[in-house]
């Protein structure tokens, strides 16, 4: 039997890949270029039994989202720039508290309003840095229609197993261009759900570390009453300032992540065995460097690209090694300078850095990074 084909848009694609992981509650504020997502949530899940609510402000869909879940539905929200910033608090707080979630953060220019209609990749150091206080983050960046659906599906298995708040952030450019898809079939993609309590109600603790880095978490409903706090908290849930239990809590928060490193971080090699010059690129400026690298090897420059999938954790172990055997490295990006400060954390000076900046509404061209590769060669 063959699978079913259409010929999508990227924010429809990432509603229907929400659905596909299990998806049954949206709550989100109409924010160009994100608002197709809503839209079809709005359209297809009462289909399958979900809810959708238009919330009166982003503060209260990122609320909504993390009730939602504490009741064990997979929940979603969807915006943009100025929208992500507005849910900081509220993100905050779904990190401490360890609920899992997705949100769609489709880039455009900033700050504040900028230009609603323009791509950006601005918002990739927010993803990690947007709230206060230390946690872990995991952000993905897809960079073709097809891929906003399955990175929207392994968002949702990330979040459902780690306990943890996931971000998925297309630019506008891969939220609103518009590729042929090929549909999974049901069971064909890993659907990953969180670890239920194997503990009486009476014996359930939300924050038990007997159970490991990532405690089984029960859902509000099904017999169980804990307590949820965005204070520090003990095991119980119950707030406490005790400063072995917060150090104890705060680095095994972090502690998880970082120790799954090798699962969570994906990424994509091309033409890499040899390359000389090595471009560092996501999203939809990676399909320019893409075409960059290939012009260059037909003009007899070994160069290679190094897809970032996933933004955090950084793949800081793979493009240290790049690093080893490159002679340069270029990191375009639509914003004025945040990836390339990464990867020269990484190459710690092993090897010259140079990144390509736009940040007028405009995407970066494969002929701005082939003319890049010609000068570093």
């Amino acid at each position: 039997m063959s699978k079913k084909v259409a010929f999508l848009q990227g924010n429809e694609a990432c509603a229907l890949g929400a659905l596909y992981a299990g998806c049954r509650f949206f709550a989100g504020y109409p924010i160009t270029p994100s608002t197709e997502v809503a839209e079809v949530m709005a359209k297809e899940l009462p289909k399958v039994g979900g809810a959708f609510i238009q919330m009166e402000d982003e503060i209260a869909a990122m609320a909504a989202v993390i009730g939602a879940s504490l009741t064990g539905i997979k929940s979603l929200t969807a915006t943009s720039g100025p929208g992500f910033s507005l849910k900081q608090e509220n993100l905050g707080y779904a990190c401490i508290t360890e609920v899992p979630c997705v949100i769609i953060n489709v880039m455009r220019g900033g700050p504040s309003t900028g230009m609603p209609t323009g791509p950006s990749q601005s918002d990739v150091m927010q993803a990690k840095w947007g709230t206060h206080g230390d946690h872990p983050a995991i952000c993905l960046v897809p960079a073709s229609v097809q891929e906003l659906f399955t990175e929207t599906v392994r968002a949702f298995n990330l979040a459902e197993k780690y306990r943890t708040p996931v971000t998925v952030m297309p630019d506008e450019i891969v939220g609103h261009m518009r590729e042929r898809i090929v549909f999974p079939e049901p069971g064909e993609l890993p659907v990953i759900n969180r670890t239920a309590p194997s503990v009486s109600p009476q014996s359930y603790q939300p924050y038990d570390t007997s159970f490991g880095d990532i405690p089984p978490l029960a859902a509000f409903g099904s017999g169980y009453r804990f307590h949820v706090t965005g204070l520090n908290k003990a095991q119980d849930g119950f707030p406490t300032t005790r400063a072995d239990i917060v150090q104890a809590e705060e680095e095994r928060q972090v502690r998880k992540i970082e120790n799954a490193v090798d699962d969570i971080v994906t990424y994509e090699e091309y033409l890499l065995d040899d390359a000389e010059v090595v471009v560092i690129a996501f999203g939809s400026i990676a399909r320019s460097a893409r075409y960059a690298v290939n012009a260059a090897r037909k003009n007899g420059i070994k160069a290679g690209l190094f897809r970032i999938i996933t933004y955090w954790p950084f793949p800081d172990r793979q493009i240290r090694a790049l690093a080893e055997r490159a002679k340069a490295v270029i990191v375009p990006e639509m914003n004025l300078g945040m990836t390339v400060h990464e990867v020269r954390r990484c190459v710690e000076g092993r090897v010259p850095v140079s990144g390509i900046f736009r940040v007028d509404g405009e995407p970066i061209s494969p002929n701005e990074i082939f003319a890049r590769i010609q000068e570093v060669r």
